[in-house]
């Protein structure tokens, strides 16, 4: 008898909605609220670890996530840069609908942060009972306006700017940003170790307590400067160096290796910590990035890269371990997004959302225990060449500056058949609903700060037609 790959999936999926319901059912009668460890890399790309397709180095702490959890193949980052995501993570919301999310990204411009005010996931776990810890990156604002403890963390530790040299800790201006709380730190080591480090302890702090907890783990890998931790002699250059630490000229694939395999260590150290408090079983574990890729990634079968709303700069790993709720080794098409987390995780912690601040996400609790796919419209936008993307269902529509296309991402995921012309309907109708999302939006000025190419370089990728 033969059994194809579509009727193995109809039949999983016919499964799942009973699956799901049980697996509600049994946490609902369960006394135990879930701890959450959310796990976000730095421009990590798409295939850069081994269970989406890297191939010179293995990732077995993040394989073992995926193994022991599920994985979704069409999860997108909220932007195609740093902070702005960030801003959708923290609210659950497009980041267009506030100043912060417009900047791409933050910290180029005085007094635009995430305002105190808005509910956050942190602040809406909070509410429902939950201890909060932020270790490692920030990038949502300065302090005294901005920052962790204003916005739903009852601990952080880490840096508040976007990106910090690895063994001075010092920024882009060489100034330091290592902080405890709002008061700023010296701590010798590499930056990704120290982070592994002080999860690790804020774990067992927050275990101690006897209370459901919420730890965010940003890691700054593998963001450049591109240093592993064997080369405290390039900080050193880099400290030197009048241009920052922006480190054009810096970088190998065996340096990008090492910042990717340093962070997998530090991830199953925190596995295995988490097994020894005998915590595993009840808590949701998430891995992803905040961008695609940048210089040295691996982001096949996509093209395009950090800063691009081509699918390299957007798509991103996207893994869930849910004991007890997700299916270990299955593999999701569901499209899925950043700000699907506060829907998601303020769910599985029994909270609610603020009815002032409904979020743009959806809870993908059922994709997670397997459910077939749903139909999902998704809206990006990117200043720099005035880059426009939506996707609606396999269609997508893109424009760079002048230029508009239209691709079918399952026929052809590397975007190279411009289909515009041969289906002018469904391009018209995908260009017509992104501007009226785009009305529903703050508008970009001309003041918004922006990261990219300059000139027509993006634009050049391609060379279908207009």
């Amino acid at each position: 008898m033969k059994i194809n790959r579509r009727a193995v999936l109809a039949g999983a999926a016919a499964l799942a909605p009973m699956i799901l319901a049980d697996n509600l059912a049994a946490q609902t009668k369960s006394s135990r609220k879930p701890n959450i460890i959310f796990m976000m890399a730095d421009d990590l790309g798409y295939a850069d670890v081994s269970c989406y397709g890297r191939r010179d180095y293995t990732t077995p702490a993040i394989d073992e996530l995926a193994r022991t959890g599920m994985r979704f193949v069409q999860g997108y980052a909220n932007a195609a840069v740093c902070s702005a995501t960030r801003t959708a993570l923290m609210t659950g919301r497009y980041q267009s609908r506030l100043d912060v999310g417009l900047e791409e990204p933050v910290g180029q411009r005085p007094g635009i942060g995430l305002p105190p005010s808005h509910p956050t996931l942190p602040s809406l776990l909070r509410d429902a009972g939950y201890q909060t810890a932020l270790i490692g990156k920030w990038h949502l604002g300065r302090l005294p306006e901005f920052g962790p403890l204003l916005s739903g963390y009852d601990y952080f530790w880490g840096m508040r700017e976007g990106s910090v040299d690895y063994f001075t800790h010092n920024t882009l201006g060489h100034v330091p940003d290592l902080w405890d709380g709002d008061t700023p730190i010296k701590s010798a080591g590499y930056l990704t170790d120290l982070i592994g480090e002080r999860s690790i302890e804020t774990l067992r702090m927050m275990s101690a307590n006897k209370r459901p907890f919420f730890m965010s783990v940003h890691f700054s890998a593998p963001h450049w400067p591109w240093e592993g931790p064997n080369d405290e002699e390039e900080s050193k250059r880099i400290a030197n160096d009048p241009r920052g630490i922006l480190h054009y000229d810096g970088g190998s694939m065996k340096t990008y290796a090492e910042m990717v395999l340093a962070m997998d260590r530090q991830i199953g150290r925190l596995m295995a910590t988490l097994d020894t408090l005998r915590l595993a079983d009840n808590t949701i574990v998430v891995f992803t990035s905040d961008n695609g890729g940048e210089r040295f990634s691996y982001t096949w079968p996509f093209t395009g890269i950090k800063t691009e709303l081509l699918e390299g700069g957007i798509r991103t790993p996207f893994i869930v371990r849910w004991p007890g709720m997700s299916r270990p080794g299955f593999v999701s098409e569901q499209v899925m997004i950043t700000m699907d987390m506060v829907p998601t995780l303020v769910a599985a912690a029994g909270g609610k959302l603020h009815p002032d601040y409904p979020s743009d996400g959806i809870d993908i609790t059922a994709a997670i225990a397997g459910a077939a796919p749903i139909p999902r419209k998704l809206h990006f936008r990117y200043k720099n060449m005035a880059q426009q993307a939506h996707r609606d269902g396999d269609w997508k529509y893109l424009k760079i500056n002048d230029k508009a296309y239209l691709f079918n991402l399952a026929d052809d995921p590397r975007e190279r058949a411009n289909l515009k012309a041969r289906y002018p309907d469904i391009f018209a109708r995908l260009a017509a609903a992104h501007q009226t999302w785009e009305a529903t939006m703050l508008p970009i000025s001309p003041d918004v700060f922006t990261h990219g190419y300059s000139g027509d370089e993006l634009a050049d990728h391609f060379e279908a037609p207009n």
